[in-house]
C-alpha cells in the first residue's frame, strides 16, 4: 500500500486488513518523522488499524520518489513473501501544492513540477520495481488511485496532469501485463471524508453529518455553500478500500483491466457498503446538482485499443 499514511490510502489499507491481508503500509510520515505540517497521521497508526481490522500491518518508511528506497522495500517483500498480490499506488501529497482557479502561467512552477514528481514519478518507480513480484501470480492486481472517472479538466494544469496520468498509466501497464496475468486499473473515490476534510468542517467521522448544522471554522455565521451540501454525500476512505477488496475477489476482473472505475459505481455492482452501512453515490449527486457529465464508457474505451503500434508489432507484449 504505497501512500498509506492517511486519506484513501489508509482506508484501502484498513479494508484490506478487514479481508485478512498482510499490508505493507508505506509513506514518509512515521513516528518522529512527520513531513506534512499540521497532519499527525503516521504509517504506524495505519498499521495498527490494519491489525485491529483483522489483518497484519507492516509499517515501512519509504519515499517513493527515491528509486533506491523503493528497490529496498521490494527486495524485503521478495525475501519475506516471494511475491506480491496487490499493489496500490496512492502516493499523493499534492493538496498544499495545488492552486485551483489560477491559470498555469500564474501558478508556482516549482510546486507544480514537484507535484508531478511526487504523484506521477512515484507511481512509475513503485510499479517498476514491484511488478516483477507479481508476474504470473493468480489474481495479481495493480491499482492506480485517481480523482474522477472522466476525461474532463480538473481545475489546475498540474493537478489535471497527475490525475489523468495515473489513469493512463493503469491503461499502459494493462497492455504490457495482460499476457502475464496481472490486472492494472484506476480507481476513484467520491467526495472523500479524509482526515483533513473532517478537520475543515470541524467534525469527526463519528459525527460528520453534524456539519450541516455547524458554523464551519473561519466563518462568522453558517452559510450553506456547495461544499457543505456536497459533504453530505461524502464517503469514508474505507468505501474505496472496500471497492479494492471487491475487485480483488472478482474472478472476472480481467475484463476490467486498463479502465477507470468509481467507488460508487462498484458499490452498485458488488453491493458493498460504507462503514455506516450506507452506499454513497457521488456520481448521482454530482449529476443531479451540477448537470449530467460524460464518464469513461464503452465508446470512450473503443478509441484506446487496439492501437496502431499493437497492430504493427503484435508480439511486443
Amino acid at each position: 500500500m504505497a501512500g498509506a499514511t492517511r486519506g484513501a490510502g489508509r482506508g484501502i489499507a484498513v479494508a484490506l486488513g478487514e479481508a485478512g491481508a498482510t499490508v505493507y503500509c508505506t509513506g514518509r510520515s512515521s513516528r518522529g518523522h512527520s513531513v506534512t505540517p499540521g497532519r499527525p497521521e503516521t504509517i504506524e497508526e495505519t498499521a495498527q488499524l490494519v491489525a485491529a481490522a483483522g489483518g497484519r500491518g507492516i509499517p515501512v518508511r519509504v519515499d517513493h520518489t527515491e528509486p533506491q528506497q523503493v528497490k529496498k522495500l521490494v527486495a524485503g517483500i521478495r525475501r519475506r513473501h516471494r511475491g506480491l498480490d496487490i499493489l496500490v499506488n496512492d502516493v499523493w501529497g499534492g493538496d498544499p501544492l495545488t492552486e485551483f482557479g489560477k491559470p498555469f502561467w500564474n501558478t508556482d512552477l516549482e510546486n507544480g513540477l514537484h507535484m508531478l514528481k511526487q504523484a506521477v514519478n512515484s507511481h512509475i518507480i513503485t510499479a517498476h520495481y514491484a511488478a516483477p513480484l507479481m508476474l504470473g501470480r493468480q489474481g495479481a492486481m495493480i491499482f492506480e488511485i485517481t480523482d474522477g472517472d472522466t476525461f474532463h479538466y480538473r481545475g489546475n494544469l498540474f493537478y489535471d496532469l497527475v490525475k489523468i496520468s495515473v489513469i493512463r498509466l493503469a491503461f499502459a501497464m494493462s497492455r504490457e501485463l495482460r499476457k502475464q496475468g496481472v490486472v492494472a486499473l484506476a480507481l476513484t473515490p467520491g467526495f472523500l471524508r479524509s482526515e483533513a476534510v473532517l478537520q475543515h468542517f470541524g467534525v469527526s467521522e463519528a459525527n460528520w453529518r453534524a456539519a450541516a448544522n455547524k458554523v464551519p471554522p473561519g466563518r462568522k455565521q453558517r452559510v450553506v455553500h456547495d461544499d457543505t451540501v456536497d459533504f453530505m454525500f461524502s464517503e469514508s476512505p474505507r468505501y474505496v478500500g472496500r471497492a479494492v477488496v471487491a475487485l480483488a475477489a472478482d474472478p472476472k476482473v480481467k475484463n476490467k483491466s486498463g479502465r477507470v472505475f468509481s467507488s460508487w459505481g462498484l458499490s452498485r455492482e458488488y453491493g458493498f457498503t460504507d462503514v455506516d452501512g450506507t452506499r454513497p453515490d457521488w456520481g448521482r449527486h454530482a449529476a443531479r446538482t451540477y448537470g449530467k457529465y460524460k464518464f469513461c464508457d464503452e465508446r470512450f474505451y473503443s478509441y484506446w485499443a487496439p492501437g496502431l503500434v499493437e497492430r504493427i508489432f503484435p508480439d511486443w507484449f
